[in-house]
């Protein structure tokens, strides 16, 4: 028998059960014993039958899928978040599909529209802000969405993120330790809430240690201009002897240029401290300095979020802020030995 021919009542009579048991064995989390599973997937496994999942996601208005919209994936800290993310959904009987986003609204809202018209369980928006007009089409459609390291104002809206204030405050308490002659900061895009709240936490703690940044230059959270940033900060002759960079990614960028262009000895010349704790920063090549973000924990929370919603019914919109520590290596040593 074809296999598209093969329908799940073709698996009821090879099996001798119902139609309705055999829905129920291709249900997760559906009850059935085990001898009515045992029948159902060897009768299926002969005659070659799979579910449609998209003609059952028509009937019950449940696809079981998470539309994940994300702007980049070069991060080092998104890729490992993603597998993360995929498989505490699968967990859960639910599936990730990706969509890549630009930080421009129009890409953004027809992004969106696709992920509606996929008819999605959930979304899950990383790195990317939306308008509020978009936000409230979510709502109305009733697919709950949550905001994954980014944070944005709005009633009804979930965000997970680090405490990127409170990451950006222990990284000046540390570098004042050092009693830097001058300090630097390469910010990030600065539409993301990630990089405002970093930079306005390390800036808070530089002037409770009486400091302050003198010298500034932005990244954008892409490694060349990252590069250009670092060339423009440190070819001055009286450039910061301490610097904090908004996230590992662009870190390694800015090292790479004080090394390997600029000549500079890390942390002799200059002291480096990244955000995210990715897992080349434990690399001996860059022994990186930064402030730790719990991905295992930021992801519990945004599947927990999706699923209170999704299949409790009762959403309780918030944001959740996850402290996360200063790991102290040799880009930035601790000054007490």
């Amino acid at each position: 028998m074809p296999n598209d021919k093969v329908t799940s009542l073709d698996v009821a009579k090879r099996a001798g059960v119902s139609q309705s048991a055999v829905s129920r064995v291709f249900t997760k989390g559906a009850s059935a014993s085990q001898k009515t599973v045992d029948k159902v997937k060897k009768a299926a496994e002969e005659l070659g039958y799979r579910p449609n999942v998209l003609a059952r996601s028509l009937i019950t208005g449940r696809s079981r899928i998470i539309g994940l919209v994300v702007a980049y994936l070069d991060n080092y800290f998104y890729p490992e978040a993603l597998e993360k993310l995929s498989n505490a959904l699968q967990s859960r009987g639910y599936h990730v599909m990706v969509f890549m986003a630009s930080n421009t609204t129009e890409n953004i809202e027809s992004i969106v529209a696709d992920m509606l018209d996929y008819q999605v369980d959930g979304i899950v928006a990383a790195s990317v802000s939306m308008s509020s007009n978009l936000a409230d089409r979510c709502a109305t459609a009733g697919i709950p969405l949550v905001f994954f390291n980014r944070s944005q104002a709005g009633e009804g809206l979930s965000c997970v993120t680090s405490d990127n204030f409170a990451g950006g405050q222990k990284v000046a308490a540390f570098l004042a330790t050092h009693k830097p002659n001058r300090i630097g900061y390469i910010a990030g895009w600065e539409g993301a809430s990630t990089q405002r709240d970093r930079e306005a936490g390390f800036t808070a703690g530089l002037t409770a240690a009486g400091l302050s940044i003198q010298s500034r230059t932005i990244g954008n959270f892409h490694t060349d201009q990252a590069r250009q940033a670092a060339i423009e900060m440190f070819s001055k002759p009286d450039h910061p002897d301490a610097v904090f960079v908004a996230n590992d990614h662009m870190a390694f960028a800015v090292m790479d240029v004080l090394r390997s262009d600029l000549a500079k000895h890390v942390p002799d010349d200059v002291k480096l401290v990244g955000f995210d704790d990715v897992p080349p920063a434990a690399w001996p090549a860059y022994d990186l300095t930064t402030v730790r973000q719990r991905a295992n924990q930021m992801v519990d929370e945004t599947v927990n979020l999706l699923m209170e919603t999704i299949e409790d019914g009762t959403p309780k919109p918030r944001t959740i802020e996850i402290d996360g520590p200063l790991i102290i290596r040799g880009s930035a040593p601790d000054p007490k030995g």
